[in-house]
């Protein structure tokens, strides 16, 4: 007796066929790179589509809207950046301070590998914030009071060693660090050059000093 063969379903196939996810992934990365580089307004995303060769009308199968792609974008650049951000302050085999001083002097040589063209991408959005989807402004902001609070947290522990004032307000001063930062680094990526970030960063550390 022969076996009834089940009904194949219509349709487009189950997600995780035909490299749906890898896709999908492929086109967040390629995003990021050019939200850094472009922002989001001159992204295209015929442009994204062409740069991982995917076609044209596939766009929506991947994304309900540029605004659901955007909001992913944001998401995966603000997870990104906070393993690294971790990678540096949890790393105990240097000082508090070190450890600040060594991402800035690593996101200072990121910049000129790529030759200035890269900035934040958190950064470039809030320039933009006038033109963008609303829906990301409160996005924008939790990624920057969690960059806050993770650096917060490194000051802290510089705090417990003795290697700042115990009178220091860490919260203050990391939201202090993240406002010129990303100022600098948009100076930096203007001037294609790496001074701006490097007079920040003395003066940040001259500020901790006092």
């Amino acid at each position: 007796m022969s076996k009834t063969l089940p009904l194949r379903r219509r349709g487009r196939p189950p997600k995780e066929f035909a490299g749906y996810s890898a896709t999908r992934d492929a086109l967040v990365r390629a995003g990021v790179v050019m939200l850094t580089e472009k922002g989001y307004s001159a992204t295209g995303i015929e442009e994204v589509l062409r740069s991982v060769d995917v076609p044209k009308g596939s766009f929506y199968h991947y994304f309900p809207s540029k605004e659901a792609f955007g909001a992913e974008l944001i998401d995966s650049y603000a997870a990104y950046f906070s393993r690294k951000l971790d990678s540096f302050f949890l790393n105990e085999q240097h000082p508090p301070l070190e450890r600040l001083r060594g991402f800035t002097d690593d996101a200072a040589f990121a910049m000129k590998r790529f030759r200035y063209t890269r900035g934040c991408l958190v950064g470039n959005l809030g320039q933009e914030m006038g033109a963008l989807p609303q829906s990301f402004r409160q996005q924008l902001f939790a990624v920057f009071i969690d960059w806050q609070q993770r650096t917060a947290k490194c000051l802290r522990s510089a705090q417990t060693m003795g290697a700042i004032s115990s009178s220091h307000d860490c919260d203050w001063l990391a939201e202090f660090f993240w406002i010129g930062w990303e100022g600098a680094v948009l100076r930096a990526k203007l001037e294609r050059r790496s001074e701006p970030l490097h007079s920040f960063s003395k003066g940040f550390f001259k500020l901790l000093s006092e």
